[in-house]
C-alpha cells in the first residue's frame, strides 16, 4: 500500500500506516462547486520549518479567509515521502477533484509537467520549477538575493573567517542560495574562507547533524543552511556545541525559507538564556501561492505564465534574528545597492569570481 498521506480528507476507506494515513480517494463521491486546493508537498511534510511548511502556511491562510475547512471541498495536503510518490500524489489529488493542485521545489517539476499536461482542467501551481502549459502558472524566486544579504551578515558576524554552506540536493535552486550567499559572504570579506558539503537529501537531520560537526570542528562559525529538514540537523548541531560554552564563543547557523529564530534558543553552559540563528534568508513561499490562489478563485488565474518574487516584489528578504546593528546595517546597505541596481547578485557559481 502507498505511504502516501492525504491530510485532512477522508474519502473512502482509511488504513493507517505507522503515523500516517493513507486515503482511498473516489472521485465521484465529492462536490467539486466549491473552490478547493490541494498541496502536494515535496520531500519533508509540511512541519519542515521550510518551504513545505511555508507553502501550506500560504493556503491554510487562504482557507480562513475564505471560510474553507480543512478537508472535503476546502483545503488540504498530501505528503511525498520520496520523490517517488510525488506524480501519483498530484493524481490523487485531481482524482479528488481539488480545483488548485500546488507542487512545491524543482524535485516535482518533471512530475508536474506531465500531470498537467494530461488533466488541462486542473489547475496547477508549481513552486521553484516552470510548468509550460495554460493550466500551471510558475512561481519562482530570486533566492540568490536573500542568500547575498545573508552572505553579508555572516561576513560581518564571523570571528574565525570560516564560513559553510550546508546544501540538500544539488540543482539550479540550492545553487542560487550558494552562489548568493558566497557572493555576499566574498563581497564582505574577500579574505574569507568557504566551504561548500551537501547532503544529497533533504529529510536526513542526522546526516546535516554530521556534515555541521565536521565544519565546525574545522572552524567554520557560521552557517548556512538551504537543505529542507537535513537542515534542522544543522541546528541541532550548533546547540549542541553551544550548550557546552558561553555565549561569546557561540557558533552561528543562518536559517532558510521562514525566519528561524526561535530554532536557534539555547541555554549556554553558565546558566544564560541565548539564540545562535544568526539571519534568516526568507522566502515568501506563503505569499506567493495564497496569491495565485486568490487569482484561481477570483478567475483570474495566471496560467501559463511565469511569475519571479525577488526583494522589490517583497517575495524574498532577510530577517535580522540575532545581528549585531553594524551587520544589520551591512545587510540593509546591500539590499537598497540591489533594489537600486548597483549589485548584481549571481545565480550560478561560475560567475563568481
Amino acid at each position: 500500500m502507498k505511504r502516501s498521506t492525504l491530510i485532512g480528507t477522508i474519502i473512502g476507506a482509511a488504513a493507517v500506516i505507522g503515523i500516517g494515513v493513507t486515503i482511498a480517494m473516489n472521485s465521484g463521491s465529492r462536490k467539486s462547486d466549491n473552490y478547493s486546493v490541494a498541496l502536494v508537498t515535496s520531500t519533508g511534510g509540511v512541519d519542515d520549518k521550510s518551504f513545505n511548511q511555508s507553502a501550506w502556511a500560504g493556503i491554510k491562510r487562504f482557507g480562513e479567509k475564505n471560510h474553507m475547512k480543512q478537508g472535503e471541498n476546502g483545503f488540504s495536503y498530501l505528503v511525498s515521502n520520496d520523490g517517488s510518490e510525488i506524480k501519483s500524489n498530484l493524481q490523487q489529488a485531481v482524482k479528488a477533484q481539488y480545483k488548485l493542485v500546488v507542487g512545491i521545489s524543482f524535485m516535482g517539476g518533471p512530475a508536474m509537467k506531465q500531470v498537467a499536461k494530461t488533466n488541462p482542467n486542473t489547475q496547477f501551481a508549481m513552486v521553484e520549477a516552470q510548468v509550460p502549459y495554460k493550466n500551471a502558472a510558475s512561481i519562482m524566486f530570486h533566492s540568490e538575493q536573500s542568500s547575498y544579504l545573508a552572505g553579508v551578515a555572516a561576513a560581518e558576524s564571523s570571528k574565525t573567517g570560516k564560513i559553510g554552506f550546508v546544501g540538500g540536493v544539488k540543482g539550479e535552486v540550492i545553487e542560487q542560495f550558494e552562489a548568493g550567499f558566497k557572493a555576499g559572504v566574498l563581497a564582505t570579506n574577500p579574505k574569507a574562507t568557504f566551504v561548500s558539503q551537501y547532503a544529497n537529501t533533504f529529510t536526513d537531520a542526522a546526516k546535516g547533524k554530521t556534515i555541521a560537526a565536521a565544519m565546525y570542528a574545522s572552524g567554520v562559525d557560521v552557517i548556512f543552511q538551504a537543505a529542507g529538514a537535513t537542515g534542522n540537523g544543522v541546528f541541532a548541531e550548533a546547540k549542541a556545541e553551544n550548550q557546552n560554552t558561553t555565549a561569546d564563543k557561540k557558533v552561528w547557523v543562518v536559517g532558510v525559507d521562514m525566519d528561524q529564530k526561535q530554532d536557534g534558543n539555547y541555554t549556554t553552559k553558565d546558566g544564560k538564556k541565548a539564540n545562535f540563528t544568526l539571519a534568516s534568508a526568507i522566502k515568501r513561499v506563503d505569499n506567493a501561492i495564497e496569491r495565485v490562489a486568490k487569482q484561481g478563485k477570483d478567475n483570474q488565474f495566471p496560467g501559463g505564465k511565469t511569475v519571479t518574487y525577488g526583494l522589490k516584489e517583497q517575495g524574498v528578504d532577510i530577517a535580522r534574528d540575532s545581528m549585531s546593528e553594524s551587520a544589520w546595517q551591512a545587510t540593509q546597505k546591500a539590499k537598497q545597492q540591489i533594489l537600486d541596481g548597483k549589485i548584481t547578485v549571481p545565480t550560478k557559481l561560475s560567475a563568481i569570481k
